[in-house]
């Protein structure tokens, strides 16, 4: 039995997943794996049964990843599982973009009298705006999002370029062919009437349009940020904005500096605030953590290695540890000292941690207990888990 906490409001049909029979839903403040949306987890103290989180969304911000891999715990998001509904607010923004349509529909609330539709064709020039159609969207990182918004503003008629140096093979499958790859976001910034931002947030990345960024765009380019907030420096984009360098800036993260600028459209952060995105992130989450905790393999991790072997044993050892030198080994001299003959083995790194899993046969639970006590004394090792492979025959 599993103890499952979650915080904020998961979709029911993601919880679903958890069946009765082998989990408890909120039933107590030390659990086997959490599943969150947006909650601070950076003050939290760590359960002592706390095998993995699962962020319900793609960022992870609010989880202290570092101080999860110290501790040894996996930390799981949901790549792709919104980027239809963020995609989809892009696009929206382009076209909010190039039509002043919310001030039309603002202005045509304050006309009065049976007259309204004659006042309306004699001032609607009032919104003229442009297209899109034939304009340059420049897209900085190709990953899920940024891929569906280049495929479908080049449907829309636009040109479009794309900068990511490490876009996926898969992703690079899926980018249609009119598509343009360049090499340096230089290329992006000074060719593109429009630039839209799909990177994660880290430290490589935190303000990366800034100051000196800016002054390489077109005059008058419209910035568009549904990433992160800090990916841009709010301060060089202001000043962007008030030289007439940049046009417009449009954003999905408040800043009480852009909310009273005319040229800047700040939304209320509603890139996956969709019903099906919040329930294709809960599945997607519940999902992951569930495969994890049942046969010890790791798919959408953050901070470590994707691990996947078939369980077809009775017994597996789901072991972290940090990437020192000749661990696999000392794991095996500690099962070869009880006479355990190892069935299969997958061992992985990424940074400074690692992942072992190894299956072997059935043993008496007493010996078992003093194999798990005997590999965890191993200098170096975070935690060994025992995974009881039920189908086993």
């Amino acid at each position: 039995m599993f103890a499952i906490k979650t915080y904020n409001a998961i979709a029911e049909d993601g919880l679903k997943k958890f069946e009765v029979e082998n989990y408890q839903l909120n039933q107590t403040d030390d659990p086997d794996g959490i599943v969150l949306r947006s909650q601070n987890l950076h003050d939290m103290t760590f359960p002592s049964q706390l095998k993995a989180i699962a962020r319900a969304g793609a960022g992870t911000n609010n989880i202290p990843v570092q101080e999860c891999s110290k501790k040894g715990v996996v930390v799981f998001n949901t790549p792709g599982a919104n980027a239809n509904a963020v995609k989809e607010l892009v696009l929206a923004s382009l076209l909010l973009a190039v039509r002043p349509i919310i001030g039309g529909v603002e202005w045509v609330k304050t006309l009065k009298g049976p007259d309204v539709d004659k006042k309306v064709e004699a001032e609607k020039n009032r919104f003229v705006g442009t297209e899109l159609a034939g304009k340059q969207l420049g897209v900085i990182g190709l990953g899920s999002i940024g891929a569906m918004v280049a495929n479908d503003a080049y449907r829309l008629g636009m040109d479009v370029v794309g900068y990511d140096p490490y876009v996926s093979v898969d992703i690079a499958w899926s980018i249609s062919s009119r598509v343009k790859r360049v090499l340096t976001i230089e290329e992006v910034l000074t060719t593109s009437d429009y630039i839209t931002v799909h990177v994660p947030l880290m430290e490589s990345t935190r303000a990366m349009i800034s100051a000196d960024k800016l002054a390489l765009v077109k005059k008058e380019a419209t910035l568009l940020n549904f990433a992160r907030g800090e990916l841009v420096d709010v301060d060089a984009v202001i000043s962007a904005l008030e030289k007439g360098q940049l046009k417009k800036y449009m954003t999905d993260f408040a800043d009480e500096r852009l909310i009273k600028m005319e040229n800047a459209v700040v939304m209320p952060h509603l890139g996956a605030s969709t019903e099906e995105a919040e329930i294709n992130c809960a599945k997607m989450a519940s999902k992951t953590l569930k495969y994890f905790l049942e046969t010890g393999n790791i798919v959408h991790s953050v901070n470590f290695p994707t691990v996947e072997m078939v369980l077809n044993s009775p017994l597996r050892l789901a072991i972290i540890n940090r990437n020192i030198t000749n661990m696999v080994a000392q794991i095996s001299i500690g099962l070869a000292e009880y006479g355990v003959n190892i069935v299969n083995i997958m061992n992985k790194s990424r940074g400074d941690y690692a992942y072992t899993l190894i299956d072997i046969e059935s043993i008496p639970e007493d010996k078992l207990t003093l194999i798990v006590k005997r590999v965890g004394n191993v200098e170096g090792i975070l935690n060994v888990r025992v995974i009881k492979n039920n189908n086993s025959k």
